[in-house]
């Protein structure tokens, strides 16, 4: 038998050699120095030898290899072979809802924005694994999944259950593709939660109310870079999140463009945002304060990180507009209720809001044919939002499209 001190002192030789401790068990000691724990042992019924390994040597002591040992021989006892059952167990973990899950992530993660992939997978660990995570994915039933929603609903997070039920759907189906479960069982659950009330952005559209909004960004009394990140908003009505993480290196201002990359969008595909003159010299004026840096819009705390999600909605209830009159993402409902307004081509409105397009071709016409007419409509737009700063009544028409 090994003793503690002969398996810790066993030095490597040219060739690999064994250390016998007894009842099959032996540290097998290779050139390289990495030192096996192994247990040969005669298959049942059918007394082939096998070979099954017990772990390497330190993260597994002499003691606790005999006991893995003694687990195996007591396996053999009962006429179940060892190898089979860590071969089983493996497949059986493989096949989790958990591990399947984190692969289908994985796989569709390339094609998302790097937030849309977070919050999947957040909703996913916080609200999925913790009940499910764990369990064959075969086995699970629509009860099972439907336990889940209720969990999220009865909290007050229904539009996050729908989003949940989506997801586990989609897990399911890849699952059922792969060959590792035969059915998805979410369908089932169609109704199971109620309908979300459909909450839209709250956005200020009224012309007069506007030219308000506008002339209290103006004279905001906060950071100037805030205020620099709420002039820019109703000029380039992108998404809260790709205005507050924009960067340096993705403005041309000789050109007067915007290209924010393809990882940053919501759709995974690049955008061009034309710069109107107003926009050019905004940033012209934010440059000589955050310009050496990464960002347009950096943390208040660190410049090595973007502002705060919740900094422009801050900045606008500090100016007296509640989150149910105006918020970050109402620019674009604003840009997008006044243009359409006004006559502007309805594609060219879409295309600068960077709306998917089901059809790929119409997709690629809209991405290439329309940006002339972008560049013509976001002068036109930031020219009519300066007329919005003069008094009512005063306020000039936007030019329409020719």
């Amino acid at each position: 038998m090994l003793t503690p001190s002969a398996v810790r002192n066993a030095k490597p030789k040219a060739k690999a050699y064994k250390l016998t401790d007894g009842r099959g068990m032996y540290l097998l000691v290779k050139p390289d120095g990495a030192r096996w724990w192994r247990f040969d042992y005669r298959r049942p019924v059918i007394a082939k030898r096998n070979t099954l390994s017990l772990g390497t040597y330190p993260d597994v002591s002499l003691k606790k290899a005999r006991v893995r040992r003694e687990e195996a021989r007591a396996l053999l006892t009962d006429g179940i072979d060892p190898g089979d059952q860590r071969k089983a167990k493996a497949e059986a973990e493989a096949d989790t809802f958990e591990a399947i899950a984190r692969e289908w992530h994985a796989k569709h993660a390339p094609n998302w924005s790097a937030d849309h992939a977070d919050r999947i997978m957040t909703r996913l660990e916080k609200d999925v694994f913790p009940w499910i995570g764990r369990k064959p994915i075969a086995n699970l039933t629509a009860p099972d999944v439907l336990g889940i929603l209720r969990r999220v609903d009865a909290r007050g997070a229904r539009d996050t259950a729908h989003r949940v039920h989506q997801h586990c759907g989609q897990v399911f189906r890849y699952a059922v593709a792969t060959g590792r479960a035969s059915i998805d069982p979410t369908p089932a659950l169609r109704g199971a939660i109620p309908p979300t009330r459909t909450k839209h952005h709250a956005s200020i559209t009224d012309p007069d109310r506007v030219g308000e909004l506008l002339r209290a960004i103006d004279g905001y009394q906060g950071s100037n870079v805030t205020r620099a990140a709420l002039q820019l908003a109703p000029l380039a009505f992108v998404r809260p999140g790709e205005l507050r993480q924009a960067e340096w290196s993705e403005f041309d201002l000789d050109k007067a463009e915007w290209r924010i990359p393809a990882e940053r969008m919501k759709m995974n595909a690049p955008h061009i945002v034309p710069l109107a003159g107003q926009a050019v010299a905004i940033l012209r004026d934010l440059a000589p304060l955050t310009g050496s840096g990464r960002y347009l819009f950096p943390g208040l705390r660190t410049r090595a990180r973007p502002m705060s999600e919740n900094t422009v909605n801050a900045a606008l209830r500090r100016m007296g507009f509640d989150r149910d009159t105006m918020t970050g993402h109402g620019f674009r409902s604003m840009a997008s209720t006044l243009l359409n307004e006004q006559g502007w081509h309805r594609d060219a409105i879409e295309r600068q809001l960077a709306h998917a397009e089901r059809d790929a071709v119409r997709a690629a016409y809209n991405y290439a044919e329309h940006l002339p007419e972008r560049r013509k409509m976001m002068q036109a737009w930031a020219d009519y939002l300066d007329s919005l700063r003069l008094s009512p009544g005063k306020v000039v028409p936007i030019k329409r499209k020719a």
